[in-house]
């Protein structure tokens, strides 16, 4: 297993593996790495340890150097030069009339490249802008399109929970959300009230979904008929966050809806099956001969394994079920 560092090139984005030669970093340092890219600055997130070579996507590059003042100075000086980039990346793309939404260049930490990260509806043609801008800036252009959810980690901003954006704070990598998720929680299905910034399902709706899924098993459902201290009634309600149960319970010559907790609620169990107490038939045994002629069946199962489908835009469908 080799000895390696995790650095991350953002501070929620995702760990990266480098060998760190002769030199041995701390946790919160700032290194200057060799990428695909050219030279980069990272942050150490993992100090000096070994790993798996499984974990670790080839090819394996070095650490260059711990980041000197000079490199900080660069860094300061190229953010000056992003912006002043990124306006004239905006007026170019309004005169080539390209149906694209630019969120942030970058340049590499020799300026040798520029990124242009851009969100679309669709593919776009941009080699004449490509043209144009290495025109101007005298070095090599990358256009990438990125997806929405990307878009909001680069910007940033507020959740409707009024903290940070999970995106920009520790998620390394973007879970599947499905709108089945939020159903379980009884939650509104309303998309601009699950909806986070991106305009996607919020990430959060899965922090606490498997104990939603673990609690809503030892429920009844609803509709069903149940046994509580007030005797039988109708579940009307679920609320797995509080473990209690709202039941339509016969009260006088009327109803009333109570809640309950869970653990004071009994299920009503189905009678058995008029058949289920005979004795079953004794299957006669097939003779030696029969058995050894006979071709033995693989005693061996199947095993199938589902697979979840996450639904993003169908909330009618879902809310219908």
């Amino acid at each position: 297993m080799p000895m390696v560092i995790g650095v991350r090139f953002v501070q929620a984005g995702k760990l990266f593996y480098f060998s760190p030669g002769t030199l041995s970093p701390q946790v919160g340092d700032s290194v200057v790495v060799e990428t695909a890219r050219g030279a980069e600055i990272a942050k150490v997130a993992e100090s000096l340890h070994l790993v798996d070579e499984k974990l670790i996507k080839p090819p394996l590059r070095s650490v260059l150097r711990m980041m000197t003042p000079a490199d900080l100075e660069q860094q300061i000086h190229r953010k000056e030069r992003e912006q002043e980039a990124l306006a004239i990346c905006h007026e170019k793309v309004e005169e080539h009339g390209l149906d694209m939404k630019l969120v942030r260049v970058e340049y590499t930490l020799d300026q040798g490249k520029l990124m242009v990260y851009f969100t679309s509806n669709g593919r776009v043609d941009f080699r004449r802008l490509v043209k144009d801008l290495a025109s101007i800036f005298r070095t090599r252009i990358e256009l990438k399109q990125i997806g929405v959810r990307d878009e909001a980690r680069m910007i940033g901003g507020l959740g409707p929970c009024g903290r940070s954006l999970c995106c920009t704070q520790h998620l390394s990598d973007f879970q599947p959300v499905s709108i089945r998720m939020a159903k379980d929680q009884c939650l509104s299905l309303n998309p601009t009230k699950i909806s986070g910034v991106c305009g996607r399902l919020m990430c959060c709706l899965a922090y606490e979904h498997e104990q939603y899924q673990k609690t809503r098993k030892q429920m009844p459902k609803t509709g069903k008929e149940v046994i509580t201290p007030d005797g039988r009634g109708i579940v009307l309600d679920l609320n797995p966050l509080m473990e209690s149960i709202k039941v339509r319970v016969q009260h006088g010559d009327g109803t009333e809806v109570r809640e309950y907790p869970m653990q004071e609620i009994q299920r009503v169990h189905p009678p058995a099956p008029s058949g289920e107490g005979k004795p079953a038939k004794r299957r006669k045994e097939p003779s030696i001969d029969a058995v050894s002629a006979a071709t033995l069946p693989d005693p061996d199962d199947e095993e199938f394994i589902g697979t979840e489908i996450d639904v993003f835009d169908d909330i009618k469908k879902v809310a219908d079920d």
